[in-house]
């Protein structure tokens, strides 16, 4: 059996899809690194949902994916790894429009907790932001990043949130942890 390992990685790159290599402290590889985080904690998520809210999750999942082979590709191909279209950001607003019509959002800021399902989702919220802060900064720094992959990941965290406030909503009937202005 070939060992798991490949030792290519040992003196601190890592390869692209294509024929480079770069540092493994490259901010591509952050991003990449952050997305590849939002994913798992979609699927923590995931795992604490039934039904439509899983099925959206698993979709926004596999979407996810694709900004990371998109990323992950050199210069020179990323092109044939760019999947994600206006038609796929049409349809996150959609899912975000589905939601927020059947939620009511509370005015002050929410402390997750309430449910495992809501705080999971939580976690994916942040990390969704800081995917989106690296992505960012790529962009900034290495030209190639299409507008399209900012407004999907920057879409992505409106998601989290309405999911959060539904899902913990329907887990305690209505009832919601909230920061309130003044302490009680």
């Amino acid at each position: 059996m070939a060992p798991f390992y490949t030792r290519s990685g040992d003196d601190g790159t890592t390869g692209l899809l294509g024929d480079q290599r770069v540092d493994k402290s490259d901010i591509q590889i952050e991003v990449l690194g952050s997305l590849d985080e939002l994913t798992a904690t979609i699927g923590l998520a995931r795992s604490l949902c039934a039904d439509q809210i899983n099925a959206d999750l698993k979709e926004i999942q596999i979407r996810v994916y694709e900004v990371m082979s998109e990323i992950a590709a050199t210069a020179e191909n990323a092109e044939r790894f760019a999947r994600i279209t206006d038609e796929q950001l049409k349809r996150l607003e959609t899912m975000i429009e589905r939601y927020a019509d059947i939620t009511e959002l509370p005015t002050e800021f929410i402390l997750p907790g309430d449910s495992s399902a809501g705080a999971a989702i939580s976690i994916a919220r942040t990390v969704a932001r800081r995917a989106e802060r690296r992505l960012v900064e790529l962009s900034k720094t290495k030209n190639g990043v299409r507008g399209i992959l900012l407004r999907y990941v920057n879409r992505l965290s409106s998601l989290f949130y309405i999911l959060e406030v539904h899902i913990t909503k329907n887990l305690k009937n209505g009832n919601i942890s909230l920061v309130k202005e003044k302490a009680e």
